[in-house]
C-alpha cells in the first residue's frame, strides 16, 4: 500500500528493493491504518460526534455484484474495513443489508484492545440496526452472542411484539423518529445520548441515500474498485436526489493493486 495524498517525504521516497511511490507492496499494519483513518480530534468540552460511511463502488459505479459487496472488494479493502470498525464506537447498517449481507456481530481486535480501552471503548463497536418493521431475524448471533448488546434503531411507533421480540433476545430498542420508522436526522443525535460520537455505516445504499440527503453524514470513505460490472446494480447512495449537490473535500488516497482508497469530509468539519 502507498499513500498518494495528501504527498508528503514519504510518498516521494523509494520504497525498500526500489520500487516508487513510499511502500508499495508493502502491507501496512494496523497501528498504520489506524493513524490513517483516525477520527477528528475532539476540541474543548463534550466531544462532538462525526459519523462516517464506508462503501465500495465499481468504476462504472455499482455498489454490489450479484447483490453482495465482497466480489468487487479487495483484501487491502477488509483490512480497512476492519480497521474502520476497530476505531468505530458504533456501527449503523440498514435491515436490509443486514439480511443480504447475513450480519454477525463485531469481533474483538487483539490489535486494537489497548487503543479502545485508553479510549473507553467497549472490546468491539455495537451494531445498530436501522428498521421501521423490525422484520428481523432475533434468533441470529447477531442478537443473541454479541460482545456489546446491539441496538435497533426504530420509530415510536414501531409494531410492539416485534419491539418485544427485538428486547427478549437481548437487543437494545432505541426510538428514533416519531412514526414508524426511523427519522434519518435522528440517528446521530439517538446514538450520541448513549456516549456513541465515533460512527461507522456501512450502508446499504438506500440508508447511505437517506444520511446523505439528511445533512448528517460527515466523512465517506470510498473504495474505488478497478472493475467493471454493467448490469443495475445500486449506486453506493440511493433514494430522492438532493436540492443541491453536497461538495465535500479530499481527505487523503491510498492505494493498492490498483484500487484508491479514498476519504472525504465534510469541508466545514475540516
Amino acid at each position: 500500500m502507498r499513500r498518494l495524498f495528501p504527498v508528503t517525504d514519504e510518498t516521494a521516497a523509494p520504497a525498500p528493493g526500489g520500487a516508487p511511490g513510499g511502500g508499495t507492496g508493502r502491507e501496512w499494519g494496523p497501528a498504520e491504518l489506524a493513524a490513517a483513518y483516525a477520527y477528528p480530534e475532539p476540541g474543548a468540552g463534550e466531544p462532538v460526534p462525526c459519523l462516517r460511511a464506508n462503501m465500495v463502488s465499481t468504476l462504472d459505479g455499482a455498489a454490489q455484484h450479484d447483490g453482495r459487496s465482497q466480489p468487487i472488494s479487495h483484501p487491502a479493502d477488509m483490512r480497512i474495513f476492519g480497521t474502520l470498525r476497530a476505531l468505530a464506537d458504533v456501527v449503523v447498517v440498514g435491515a436490509e443489508t443486514v439480511r443480504r449481507e447475513g450480519y454477525r456481530p463485531a469481533r474483538a481486535r487483539a490489535d486494537f484492545a489497548a487503543a479502545r480501552e485508553a479510549a473507553g471503548q467497549g472490546p468491539a463497536p455495537a451494531i445498530a440496526v436501522v428498521t421501521a418493521g423490525l422484520d428481523l431475524d432475533f434468533s441470529l448471533p447477531l442478537f443473541t452472542s454479541p460482545l456489546v448488546p446491539t441496538l435497533v434503531l426504530t420509530g415510536a411507533a414501531a409494531p410492539p411484539d416485534r419491539v418485544a421480540a427485538a428486547e427478549k433476545a437481548g437487543a437494545r430498542v432505541v426510538t428514533a423518529g416519531e412514526g414508524a420508522g426511523v427519522d434519518p436526522a435522528r440517528v446521530v443525535p439517538a446514538l450520541a445520548g448513549l456516549g456513541h460520537t465515533r460512527l461507522l455505516t456501512e450502508g446499504g445504499p438506500r440508508l447511505l441515500g437517506q444520511l446523505v440527503a439528511a445533512e448528517v453524514l460527515d466523512e465517506l470513505c470510498l473504495t474505488l474498485s478497478p472493475t467493471l460490472t454493467a448490469g443495475d446494480a445500486q449506486r453506493i447512495a440511493g433514494g430522492p436526489a438532493v436540492a443541491v449537490p453536497h461538495r465535500f473535500a479530499l481527505l487523503s488516497v491510498l492505494e493498492e493493486d490498483g484500487f484508491l482508497f479514498t476519504r472525504y469530509g465534510r469541508p466545514a468539519a475540516h
